[in-house]
């Protein structure tokens, strides 16, 4: 199954989340606002995400979970946004001859270089997820990045091949839409997992809390979307969003 989709274009625009979240009780579900430029584009963190113009794919996807086929999310469930939108990019890049991994807790790596970057922005209401939208910022063409950015990497860096930004939007959207639909499937979660940077490996990360560095192994994802992670002791530690860094 396979929810139908509708892409809005703009040449220039401040933010595709932005104008999602403006427009977003007059769009439909599954609307998509892609942005040719963008001129304040924004990552996770508060960062400002950086994209030559019309060289890469950013895009902002608007679904409400619990209507047109896609099920209904929980808010303690909300997390599988997360996982539907990473699977479906580390499936479209395969699909492209890209191994991708997902960098908890949803950037897309190919090695230890970033292609791709994701902001969700969520609404909750009764304990459910009424709506989400998930901002894509996907290195296409671009083969020259800023110096501040200390690892990216782009599609055409890795294939040699130029890609209209276009056709591979709707490209993607055929996988994001089948996932979409399955947003209620366990097995998302063992998907997930199966495809996380890092996972079972040892590595050295900075408690940002504690401002020290430390060797640690990723086990897994925790019950409250906490990332596990296997402390020198041997002891399972949880770390939520800002409170780990990954030393590349």
């Amino acid at each position: 199954m396979e929810r139908k989709y509708h892409i809005l274009w703009h040449d220039t625009i401040d933010s595709t989340n932005s104008e999602a979240i403006r427009r977003l009780t007059e769009i439909d579900n599954m609307s998509v606002i892609a942005a040719r430029c963008q001129t304040s584009g924004r990552g996770q963190r508060g960062n400002r995400w950086s994209s030559m113009p019309s060289e890469n794919l950013t895009f902002s996807i608007v679904i409400r979970p619990g209507q047109d086929g896609i099920p209904k999310i929980s808010a303690r469930d909300q997390f599988r946004i997360s996982e539907i939108t990473t699977i479906a990019l580390t499936g479209y890049l395969k699909a492209n001859g890209i191994e991708a991994r997902i960098k908890w807790p949803n950037d897309i790596y190919c090695g230890d270089r970033k292609i791709c970057g994701i902001l969700i922005e969520h609404s909750i209401r009764d304990g459910y997820v009424t709506s989400s939208v998930i901002g894509i910022g996907l290195n296409l063409n671009q083969t020259s990045f800023p110096p501040e950015l200390p690892n990216p990497v782009s599609m055409k860096s890795l294939t040699g091949k130029s890609y209209s930004p276009g056709k591979e939007l709707e490209r993607f959207m055929e996988y994001f839409s089948r996932l979409a639909c399955r947003a209620d499937c366990p097995q998302l979660e063992e998907e997930y997992l199966q495809q996380m940077y890092r996972k079972d490996e040892k590595h050295m990360y900075t408690d940002i809390v504690g401002g020290t560095e430390f060797p640690g192994i990723i086990r897994g994802i925790a019950g409250d979307a906490c990332l596990a992670m296997e402390m020198p002791d041997g002891n399972i530690r949880k770390f939520a969003f800002k409170e780990i860094g990954y030393i590349i």
